[in-house]
């Protein structure tokens, strides 16, 4: 059955930063905004294997299913690369999720944090697509997909792979529309031509957006005086074509409210406020970032194979974005196994040949200390 996505909520409530109590997630507050999300007409969970330690999903038990007719909410989780060894474990913890959860079945069911290397690569050995489809045939998923963090190039090849996918939940957020790591503009853009529902993660970058620096914020108080910064970037997302629901992980009552606000008799963005989000990125991104204009006449010479320009690149993304794990992974996934910035000897011939000037072996010296 095709998903309805009109019937779907715009946004969705993220259970993996709920608030906590003594080391323990408070389930006395998670109850009220679960009771206060609901009441506003929205009802889409979203968990995982390995939220708070396997807690999560044992939360979404005691604080939603529990609670809350089964019809009367959606429930989503995800399979974990990382826990899978053979065949035999796919099913092992999907019955250990459905009884942590405490139901007979998942409306959303992912495979969680596809990339390239090690987790696209289990889920392909090990059949994990073709197995989501027979559970899907047995009624214990009702909508099968997978999260992605990889490249464009990789989420063409997944999608041409496997037609059977039903949507993909991405990070997107105006901050990493252009950011060569994530690259949230290009990845809506495949799934928004090949008309595939979106499930959006990361709208507010993990709070980096609800708190930006003054100068933003102020920025947007005089455009729409008294809004919070966190529904700018919410507003940004839920103004997009295809995209089906808006992942928060909420983990208070004022965040709670704040964005049931948002998402009360939404109001897209218009163009002139698309003008002043465009003045916060260039804001954001006004940073000090390494000069290189990627000519790679460096790499021809180099001795030891390295892929300067590549490893520039993940520095300037880091300085721009914040300190995101996926450029510390894409480093390990494409650069290191041919050669660190940490190989350097030296030797000269990449400074030798540079267009730009820029003192190579000392800015590789940091790099290895940042990535290596």
């Amino acid at each position: 059955m095709a998903i309805d996505t009109a019937k779907m909520p715009k946004l969705g409530f993220g259970l993996m930063r709920l608030p906590e109590k003594d080391g323990a997630i408070n389930y006395d507050e998670v109850c009220k905004m679960v009771d206060k999300y609901m009441s506003a007409g929205l009802n889409y969970f979203d968990t995982a294997y390995v939220y708070h330690g396997g807690r999560s999903e044992v939360a979404a038990r005691e604080c939603v299913v529990k609670r809350y007719p089964r019809d009367s909410f959606y429930l989503a989780t995800k399979l974990p690369a990382w826990e899978l060894k053979t065949e035999e474990d796919r099913d092992r913890i999907f019955d250990i999720q459905r009884e942590r959860a405490g139901v007979d079945y998942f409306d959303y069911y992912l495979l969680h944090s596809i990339e390239e290397g090690g987790n696209y690569n289990t889920y392909e050995r090990l059949n994990c697509f073709e197995w989501g489809v027979k559970k899907r045939e047995e009624g214990k998923i009702k909508h099968f997909g997978f999260s992605f963090h990889g490249s464009p190039a990789l989420l063409e090849k997944l999608l041409d792979d496997h037609p059977e996918v039903e949507f993909v939940q991405i990070q997107l957020n105006y901050a990493d529309w252009d950011n060569p790591v994530i690259a949230s503009g290009k990845l809506y853009e495949i799934l928004h031509e090949r008309n595939i529902p979106i499930i959006v993660m990361e709208p507010v970058k993990g709070g980096t957006l609800a708190s930006p620096v003054p100068e933003i914020i102020g920025l947007f108080n005089v455009e729409r005086p008294g809004a919070s910064a966190a529904s700018w970037a919410l507003r940004f997302v839920g103004s997009l074509p295809g995209v089906m629901t808006i992942l928060s992980g909420m983990s208070n009552d004022a965040q709670m409210t704040d964005n049931i606000s948002t998402f009360t008799d939404f109001e897209p963005i218009s163009e002139k406020e698309k003008e002043v989000i465009e003045k916060a990125k260039d804001i954001m991104l006004g940073k000090p970032t390494i000069g290189c204009t990627s000519c790679r006449y460096c790499c021809d010479g180099c001795p030891q194979g390295i892929k300067i320009p590549d490893v520039f690149s993940l520095v300037n993304a880091v300085r721009v974005y914040g300190n995101d794990w996926r450029a510390k992974n894409f480093y390990n996934s494409h650069i290191a196994p041919v050669s660190r910035a940490g190989d350097c000897i030296a030797c000269g011939q990449c400074e030798g040949v540079c267009p730009q000037h820029l003192p190579i072996i000392e800015l590789l010296k940091a790099a290895s200390e940042q990535f290596d």
